[in-house]
Formats: C-alpha cells, sequence, structure tokens
C-alpha cells in the first residue's frame, strides 16, 4: 500500500470533533446555541455570515453590527467522544447534549438568540395521537 493511500485512509477514519458550541455576546450577556456534527466548520460559517452581513438570526446580526465583531466571543461548550460501538448514534447522543445546554443557558428566552423551533410534521401527528 502507498504511503498516500495510508494517509488517506487515515484521514477518512479520523471522527471530525462534533459538539456543542455558544456565541456570547460579552455586552449584554445574550447566547446562542448551536449543534453541529462539524463544531470548526459551523463555527466558522456563523463567523462567516455575521461578517457578511447575511446571518439567518436577525437579532444576533442586529447585535453584530451594533456591538462589533469584538464583543462576541465563541467556545465550545461540549465535544461528542468517539466511542467503540459501530453503531453508536452519535445524531442523537448530539441532539440530547444541545438540548441539555439550550435548556440550561435559557438560549429561548429574552437572554438567547435562538428562536422556538417548529414541531415537524411527524411530531405533530405523534402528539395528536397521544392526545386523542
Amino acid at each position: 500500500m502507498s504511503k498516500n493511500k495510508t494517509l488517506k485512509d487515515q484521514y477518512m477514519a479520523t471522527m471530525v470533533p462534533m459538539g456543542v458550541f455558544a456565541i456570547r455576546n460579552t455586552v449584554n450577556q445574550r447566547v446562542y446555541v448551536g449543534g453541529s456534527s462539524n463544531l470548526a466548520g459551523a463555527m466558522n460559517r456563523h463567523r462567516f455570515e455575521l461578517s457578511m452581513q447575511t446571518h439567518r438570526n436577525k437579532a444576533l446580526l442586529a447585535d453584530w453590527l451594533n456591538h462589533g465583531p469584538q464583543a462576541f466571543q465563541f467556545e465550545v461548550l461540549d465535544r461528542i467522544a468517539e466511542r467503540e460501538q459501530p453503531d453508536f448514534d452519535y445524531a442523537a447522543e448530539l441532539a440530547a447534549s444541545l438540548a441539555l445546554w439550550q435548556e440550561e443557558l435559557q438560549c429561548f428566552s429574552a437572554r438567547g438568540y435562538n428562536l422556538p423551533t417548529k414541531p415537524t410534521h411527524a411530531a405533530q401527528a405523534t402528539e395528536q395521537a397521544s392526545n386523542a
């Protein structure tokens, strides 16, 4: 096996860090909490969208423009550890960790930038069935 092939195989087998991150406004203490299967990529995307004034969260973008980038801190709150089990559900682990951090930091209230999520059609059907 060639050295390049070996290096490529090692790279492909390496797990990309996934987890939960926060964007904190140090002026008014508001916080955005997000999760991603690619932490560095997600934080870079948010930073880029804010700097290009194209971020989809209008309240976060308005504060970014008002206070400037120096008023914001990007931080990793939690990383999902790589597991030995090949069938481990990383997406479920990430979703649970994200929900815990969002509740802990109250990012859906006036203290946060997160917008309430709309329930999916499947979730609505399940809720209606349980109420029947």
